[in-house]
Order: C-alpha cells, then structure tokens, then sequence
C-alpha cells in the first residue's frame, strides 16, 4: 500500500481520471482548473533552457572537439529529416486508405472561430522561426561556451561550479514534478470542461483514424529503430510511463522534456548527446505534428469533395516538410501551422478548420506524446550509432533489481571519432 501511496505514477494516472470526471459532470467548475495546468507548464518550462545550458556545456566541454559536436548535430538533423518525412508519407497513405473525411457534415461551419489561428499564420519564415525560438538560441550559446571552456586552462574550476548548478537545478525539478497530479488534473479537466466528449462523436473517424495512425508509427517505425540497436521500446515506454501520463494529461511536450533528458543520462545516453539531440529535436523532429497535419490536410479535402492530383499531394507533403518544424510541441502550435499550410496551397477551404476544433485539443495529446517518443528514440539510436551508450546503465534503469555495474561512478561514454 505505501508503494502505491508513494507512487507518482499512481498519483498522475488518478488526476487525469479525476479531470476528466469533473469536466463530464461538472464543465463550468472543470473549465476553472485550466490555471493549474498552465502554472504547471509555466514553472516547469523555467527548468528547461537552464538544464540544456548546463547540460551540453558539461557535456561538450568534456568532449572539446568541435568535429564531434558537427558530427553528432548534422547526424541528428539528417535523422530527424528522414524520419519525419516518412511520418509525412504514412499519414498521406493512411488518409487515403481510411479517407475519413467523406460523408462529413460541413453545414455549420463557423469560420468565425478560427480567425485567431489563420490571423497568426503568416509566411514560414526560417529567420522569425530561429528569433523566436528561445531554446534553439540556448543550445547554440550552449555549444559555443562548451568549446570555449574545452580550450580554457583554469576550466576545472567553472565546471565545479556548473556542476553544482546542475545538481541543485535537478534538485528543484524533482521538487515541482511533485506537484505533476495538479497539472495533468488541470489540464485533463479544462479539456473534457470545455470541450465535451459528445464533441468527438461527429469526428469519430478522423480521431480514430489519427490515434491508430500514431499507434502504428509508434510501434512499427520507432520499434523497428530501436530494435536495430537490441532495445526493447516497450521496456523504455514502461521506463518513462510517469512523463507519459504528464504529457497525456498537460497535452504538451515541454511539460516532461527536462525530466526525460535526465532519464536518458540515467539509461546510459552521454549527456553531450542528449544535449544536443533532445532540444533540437523539439523544434524540428515533431513525428506525432507531421502524421497529424498530413491526415488533418487530406481529410479536408475530403470533406469538401477536392481531388488533389498527385503533384498537390506531393506538394503539400514538400510544403509540410517545411512548416512542421515551426511547430513546437506546445498546445495549439500544430492547428496554425495547419492553417498557413492550408492558406499556402490554396486548394482547400480555410474555413474547413472549424471542423477540427473541437476535437484537435483531443489529438493534442496524441501528436505531444508520439513527438516526446519520437525525439527519445532519436536519443538513444543516435547515442548507440556514435558508441556513446552503456548498455549496464540501461539494464539497472529498466530494471532496478539487476545488480549494478561493478566499478562506481562509471565515466560518461566519450564520442570517438
């Protein structure tokens, strides 16, 4: 009993279920709770730039070779590319398999509704995308005073100091993912409040469609990655269960990244690798956002009878490609970039969004949590392709009844060239 007691997982799990009850039995009281679920995400994203800093400058300036960081950030980058186009490519087939935009009522559209997304949906711009992001900005400066201290006679004593910081950072985190239940019950309960779960029965087939589609991505393509390296993806999500129900019940990503960066350190990831991997696949290796907007896209044209030729089709995945990485995995990021796709290609009513309002809150949480398992794999493949993952770390963080290693406090793995 005092396992359970003492179990966060327990505790999250039992707040989502409460959300979710009040918001069905009580939505003027439920909608009320959304400021726990926004103070949560708003104290727990204070953690976020100061553990990336730290992490990558410890990590880089252990590793002091600026050929190693290229080498690991332009092997993430073709990674992340590769992969979210092949989640493009499954979403695309998926709608056009399943097409669940036909026999869809389109006679109360409001389009009213959605001036606010398509009023924020201006022209992709790569130079407002890298101002704006304050954490790319952070894993840059981070980088660059990695190197710096790699070169700096007197830099033992700064990383004693950065290190303490560290350790004192994590220290204040675990205190706040304490407090986890409160947001996910906040979170879980302004959505079934606000939104109703009648909402989802005239869209029934899209959010069927979209949760089965991320389910196969998940298991099949992400499996089929970390199987290459003899993980076992089940053992991992069973590992990181706790930032999934958060993420579950926050509907954003952001609301487990720091603790997930630690749990990859903790499984045997170098940290220089996670440093650098997991912050840049926030912004640009969102698997769960692609999958979402290429099926989004091909049910509106469904909906509206558009028979997009194959060089639309091809366009709008090149289109895609592009716009996905302006959407971070923060609630709502994904619907504008839906809507300046849509306004891009100009084939597809606009005002068809409207549809997807009332439920897109709802596959919120399928693009956050396929995103944060996707930016994990990427983690860890790429940690095992540049032989800076302990397998011993992984087997005691998976299962802590395995004996640990025998030599204390074990080195982090080194990049070799």
């Amino acid at each position: 009993m005092k396992k359970i007691v003492t179990n966060l997982t327990f505790w999250v799990l039992t707040a989502i279920v409460s959300g979710a009850l009040l918001g069905h039995f009580a939505p003027a009281t439920a909608v009320k709770m959304e400021f726990l679920g926004k103070w949560f995400i708003s104290v727990v994203k204070l953690f976020i730039n100061p553990i990336i800093f730290l992490t990558i400058t410890l990590g880089i300036s252990s590793m002091g070779d600026l050929k190693k960081v290229g080498r690991v950030g332009g092997k993430a980058l073709l990674y992340f590319e590769i992969v979210t186009t092949v989640a493009l490519l499954i979403g695309v087939l998926v709608a056009k398999l399943i097409r669940p935009g036909e026999g869809v009522d389109t006679g109360n559209l409001n389009g009213g509704a959605i001036s606010q997304y398509t009023e924020r949906a201006e022209a992709f711009s790569w130079l407002k995308f890298l101002a704006d992001n304050v954490t790319l900005q952070v894993l840059l400066v981070s980088i660059v005073v990695g190197i710096v201290l790699s070169r700096y006679e007197g830099r033992e004593r700064v990383l004693g100091w950065l290190s303490a910081a560290s350790k004192w950072v994590f220290k204040g985190l675990h205190l706040v993912m304490r407090f986890a239940p409160i947001g996910a019950f906040g979170g879980m309960a302004f959505t079934i409040g606000k939104y109703g779960i009648a909402t989802l029965i005239p869209l029934a087939k899209l959010m069927t469609t979209v949760y089965a589609t991320m389910f196969l991505f998940v298991f099949v393509v992400l499996n089929a990655i970390l199987r290459y390296y003899k993980v076992s993806l089940w053992s991992f999500l069973k590992y990181i269960r706790e930032e999934l129900l958060i993420v579950l019940g926050t509907s954003s990503s952001e609301a487990a990244l720091p603790a997930l960066m630690e749990k990859l350190e903790r499984m045997g990831c170098a940290k220089p690798v996670v440093g650098l991997v997991v912050p840049a696949g926030y912004s640009f290796n969102l698997d769960g956002t692609t999958i979402y907007l290429s099926l989004a896209t091909l049910f509106l044209a469904q909906v509206f009878g558009v028979d997009l030729t194959v060089s639309q089709i091809l366009t709008i995945i090149g289109i895609l490609m592009v716009t996905s990485k302006g959407a971070a995995g923060v609630t709502g990021s994904g619907f504008v970039v839906l809507a300046s796709t849509l306004t891009a290609i100009r084939v597809i009513p606009v005002e068809g969004l409207a549809l997807l309002l009332g439920v897109d809150r709802f596959m919120s949480e399928a693009r956050s949590i396929t995103n944060f398992i996707g930016n994990a794999v990427a983690t860890i493949f790429l940690a095992n392709n540049e032989k800076a993952f302990d397998r011993s770390m992984m087997e005691q963080a998976f299962d802590p009844q395995t004996p640990p290693p025998s030599v204390p406090d074990l080195p982090q793995p080194e990049l070799t060239i």
